[in-house]
């Protein structure tokens, strides 16, 4: 972009494009940092995460504990693949991996529907489509795009995500069985839809 902007508008314009993309990094970074501490935040609140980064700032009404961890984490991550690789690679890699891990969460959400609704998928048929085949299409065919991706994958992109899938495993059996969280107490099932 700042190439295309000198090769339209010269010098100037180019120093304002670079300026543009720095300030719209700052801002994604700012924004992502905000959004994953929130979301630990709420996880901690329900103690599926550890109590302490569900505390807030007296002063600053903000989930301070999980936004300096979230931070640290980010910078972390950043020196290691920087460290590990080139940005250009970083970048790709860093989109790949959050596409794998979406489809991967849109999956295990098609599977909790399934199980969920398991006593009404049978009930009628539209909830049979809706409740059942849909979501299992939709899981099957999410599970193929990922198997497929990953074998063309590099092995630092697979290891990344194998180590993304361990830490998230470890961190789960922690909040059932050390934070003994109220999460893992829900209900595992509808009600019947009544006739």
């Amino acid at each position: 972009m700042v190439y295309v902007a000198s090769a339209l508008g010269g010098t100037g314009w180019a120093k304002l494009m670079a300026l543009a993309i720095a300030l719209s990094v700052i801002a994604a970074t700012g924004t992502g940092i905000a959004l994953t501490s929130r979301i630990i935040y709420g996880m901690a609140s329900y103690r599926t995460l550890p109590p302490l980064l569900g505390q807030v700032s007296a002063r600053f009404k903000t989930p301070a504990v999980a936004s300096v961890v979230v931070g640290a984490l980010i910078i972390a991550a950043t020196w290691v693949y920087i460290l590990a690789t080139s940005a250009q690679a970083i970048f790709g890699e860093v989109v790949s991996l959050a596409g794998l891990l979406a489809a991967a969460f849109y999956i295990l959400t098609a599977l909790a529907t399934i199980a969920y609704y398991r006593r009404r998928v049978f009930s009628n048929v539209l909830d049979a489509v809706t409740l059942g085949i849909l979501p299992l299409a939709a899981a099957g065919f999410l599970g193929w795009i990922i198997v497929k991706s990953v074998q063309n994958e590099p092995a630092s992109q697979r290891w990344s995500l194998a180590g993304i899938v361990a830490v998230g495993v470890i961190v789960m059996g922690y909040a059932r069985f050390a934070l003994r969280s109220e999460f893992f107490q829900t209900p595992r099932e509808s009600a019947r839809r009544e006739p």
